[in-house]
C-alpha cells in the first residue's frame, strides 16, 4: 500500500502541470502569488506556515491542510508547536472541524512514518 504522503504529492503534481501547461494567465498569476506569500519576510517562513495551516482548517480544505503539514514537517515544526496551532483553528472554527483534525493527525503520522 502507498504511503498517502506519497499518493497526495503525485497526485498533486500530476495535476499542477496539467494546470499549469494551459497556460492561463490567472492561474499562473494565482500560483506565483501563492508561493512569493508564503516566502521569508517580516514574519518568518515557519509562522507563515502555521497561519496557512491554521486557515486551511478552519476553511477545511483536507488538500491545503495537507500540503502546510508537510511544509510544517520539512521546516522542523514540532508536533506540539502543529497540534498547538491546529487547536487554535477548532477553537475558531468550531466542531465541524474535527473531522478535518482527525485527517491532519493521520497525515502528520504518515509524515513522521517517511521519516
Amino acid at each position: 500500500m502507498a504511503n498517502p504522503v506519497d499518493e497526495f504529492n503525485a497526485y498533486r503534481s500530476k495535476m499542477n502541470e496539467k494546470l499549469l501547461a494551459d497556460n492561463n494567465k490567472v492561474i499562473r498569476r494565482i500560483f506565483n502569488l501563492d508561493t512569493n506569500a508564503f516566502a521569508e519576510g517580516l514574519l518568518p517562513k515557519k509562522t507563515k506556515e502555521l497561519l496557512g495551516l491554521g486557515n486551511s482548517l478552519v476553511l477545511r480544505c483536507d488538500d491545503c491542510v495537507r500540503y502546510h503539514l508537510e511544509t510544517c514537517h520539512k521546516l522542523g515544526i514540532s508536533k506540539e508547536e502543529v497540534v498547538e496551532a491546529l487547536s487554535i483553528s477548532l477553537l475558531i472554527g468550531g466542531t465541524i472541524v474535527i473531522p478535518h483534525l482527525r485527517r491532519a493527525y493521520e497525515y502528520w503520522e504518515a509524515l513522521e512514518a517517511k521519516e
